[in-house]
């Protein structure tokens, strides 16, 4: 199941990707916000980013104007690994690579058919493990600092 979450700059592309979920049939619960009207980025992104960081989700999406607030926010909830992207390739090897389990772009960076090719590039990947795990071990280790 999928954490998803939007600012008001990312809520229109945010619907899109619920769709797009729901076409796939998969599950998503939908953390906000729910028009257009101007909200804080942070409180979004933390309340996707400890129900990731729970378990409660296996993995999260979040937009915004740009993807970069709602990444940097995102990352300071203990436990989360969100990665800006707005290319497949990115997508698809923060997956793999770091384990990032959330998943952030921006509404007014990637128009709607690029974030549908990002968002399957990003779940249809699985971490590799393997020399990458050490790294992505090293990564926690920081926050545990």
């Amino acid at each position: 199941m999928i954490a998803i979450g939007a600012d008001h700059g990312g809520y229109e592309l945010k619907k899109a990707v619920m769709e797009h979920l729901e076409k796939r049939g998969i599950e998503y619960k939908d953390f906000g916000t729910y028009s257009g009207e101007a909200v804080d980025y942070p409180v979004i992104a933390e309340a996707v980013g400890k129900a990731v960081a729970a378990g409660e989700f296996e993995r999260g999406i979040l937009v915004c104007g740009t993807g970069i607030g709602m990444s940097m926010a995102a990352n300071k909830v203990k436990g989360i690994r969100a990665a800006c992207c707005s290319d497949t390739f990115s997508a698809k090897f923060t997956r793999l690579h770091n384990d990032a389990n959330i998943l952030c772009f921006g509404g007014r960076v990637v128009g709607a058919g690029l974030a549908l090719e990002i968002v399957d590039a990003y779940l249809d990947a699985e971490f590799e493990g393997g020399r990458h795990e050490k790294r992505v071990k090293m990564l926690m280790d920081i926050e545990n600092k």
